[in-house]
């Protein structure tokens, strides 16, 4: 039986979340090219690099679960709750019932537009840190870090229609109502 989970399931905030092992190599790929641009393009030594890049790494997941929680919190919202988060390469899927009904094009509407409104919500409020921390510290590259990962992947790029995005969802939405 092929394995496709890197860890047994853990319960969050009442939801099941599962790892996939692409998770792991995203994660470390993701490490690895921070890390670089730590190096070579903001000069920092080798072991800052790869500090800063942990913490950028991990501060991207904290991204990927409140982008999720927007999801989560607007399906309630909507009587429709997410049961889980299927975390996989450098992203994440919401997860719902297996026998949920045909929804309502309102419903799944409100479902894909919780993760980017929450994200842009995330965004604004980590604009906050850059105005309290230094140019240039290590913080303040963390804090840049959060907003524009939050900005460009979890709002903005969440509406391109990939075909896993919630811009894929919505685009769905609009074609079924032609």
């Amino acid at each position: 039986m092929k394995r496709t989970n890197a860890f047994p399931p853990v319960r969050l905030g009442g939801f099941t979340v599962t790892v996939g092992a692409s998770a792991l190599v995203g994660s470390l790929v993701l490490w690895l090219v921070l890390g670089l641009v730590g190096v070579f393009i903001l000069n920092f030594s080798l072991p800052k690099a790869l500090i800063l890049g942990l913490a950028a790494v991990a501060l991207h997941w904290v991204a990927v679960l409140l982008h999720q929680a927007g999801h989560a919190v607007a399906a309630r919202s909507a009587d429709y709750p997410m049961t889980g988060i299927r975390l996989w390469g450098v992203l994440s899927s919401s997860l719902y019932p297996p026998d949920e009904p045909e929804l309502p094009s309102s419903v799944h509407f409100r479902r894909a537009m919780g993760g980017p409104a929450f994200s842009l919500l995330v965004t604004l409020l980590a604009l906050i840190p850059l105005f309290f921390f230094r140019a240039g510290i290590w913080s303040w590259w963390l804090a840049l870090f959060f907003l524009l990962d939050n900005l460009l992947v979890f709002t903005l790029g969440s509406f391109l229609p990939l075909g896993f995005t919630d811009g894929s969802t919505l685009l769905n939405l609009s074609r079924t109502r032609k």
